[in-house]
């Protein structure tokens, strides 16, 4: 493209669309001019400059304009972003590992304990019959049947005495109130009444607040010790009367419904709790306490079959 152009002439013929920008031309449309002489100009050569120029612009512009466009657009959504230079390789950390999650408290608590209280013992006696018949030697027996029937439910169950000695009240308390998901039921045969039949007790209500099976919490809360019995005499009661309907089931002429009586060893119990008495150690002999002592077993263990739902669930 360097110098001017020689040789031979050439015929050049400009085409200006429909204006014509040479004077005295003979169309309005189109110019035509010849050159008869060698062309040695300058505007020709700035013409052939100026395009390639131009073509260059257009082509860098053009570049420049697809370029912007690609980084304009956005990643698909969740693709890695694109490195300009790639990374070193590194080991990938080692993960901890997952943590188990405990299982979610159920809504209510599991019963699962029975504490069994063989009354007396030790030098107390308790009720004393004309033959020698001593309330804490029966009651014991009791307990051992009892306790039979209950583990064959699946429940665990406690004796605040194995042998004969006799233990506080307070040890006594300790020892349910130590469980979780517990009842408590102290065993006592009395030297009145008619003999072979059974009665269930429960304290009184006495205006105490009431706490349901629902709202029996797990975490420990601290009341007077003598009135750790309050929150559960609703409870209580309900389990008093599922096992005087059993026993009046078994034995003849007990009572249909259940007693309201102040016993020393209910109060100081922060769980459902009731006493059974038997009738009687007037007895000429022991015999037929000792003939009660199986229907009693079966017939209480029903009655607590049957409060476990009450317990568990709150059903009615």
């Amino acid at each position: 493209m360097q110098g001017k152009l020689r040789g031979q002439a050439r015929r050049i013929t400009w085409a200006c669309g429909s204006r014509n920008y040479l004077r005295g031309a003979p169309s309005p449309e189109f110019t035509s001019v010849t050159l008869s002489q060698p062309v040695d100009s300058g505007i020709l050569m700035a013409v052939r400059r100026g395009t390639f120029f131009l073509l260059f612009v257009l082509i860098l512009v053009s570049a420049r304009t697809v370029q912007a466009r690609r980084q304009a657009v956005p990643a698909p959504q969740g693709a890695a972003p694109s490195q300009t230079s790639p990374q070193p390789s590194q080991p990938a950390a080692p993960q901890p590992a997952p943590q188990a999650i405990p299982p979610a408290a159920p809504l209510h608590k599991t019963l699962a304990v029975v504490v069994l209280d063989p009354a007396h013992g030790g030098a107390d006696q308790g009720a004393r019959g004309s033959a020698g018949i001593a309330e804490s030697d029966v009651v014991l027996s009791f307990a051992r049947l009892l306790r039979i029937s209950l583990e064959a439910q699946g429940l665990r169950v406690l004796l605040t005495r194995q042998t004969n000695e006799d233990p506080s009240f307070d040890d006594r308390s300790k020892i349910a109130n130590a469980q979780r998901g517990a009842i408590f039921i102290t065993l006592h045969v009395s030297s009145t009444g008619p003999a072979g039949t059974v009665r269930v007790y429960s304290l009184p209500q006495e205006g105490a607040p009431v706490v349901t099976a629902a709202a029996i919490s797990a975490r420990p809360t601290l009341v007077r010790w003598d009135r750790a019995q309050q929150g559960y005499l609703d409870l209580s009661r309900k389990l008093a009367e599922l096992i005087q309907i059993q026993m009046a089931q078994r034995f003849r002429g007990s009572p249909e419904i259940p007693t309201a009586a102040a016993v020393r060893q209910l109060r100081t119990i922060a769980a459902p709790a009731v006493a059974i008495e038997v009738s009687s150690v007037s007895l000429p002999d022991r015999a037929p306490l000792d003939k009660m002592a199986p229907v009693l077993a079966d017939g209480v263990a029903r009655a607590v079959a049957a409060f476990r739902l009450v317990y568990e669930t709150g059903a009615k």
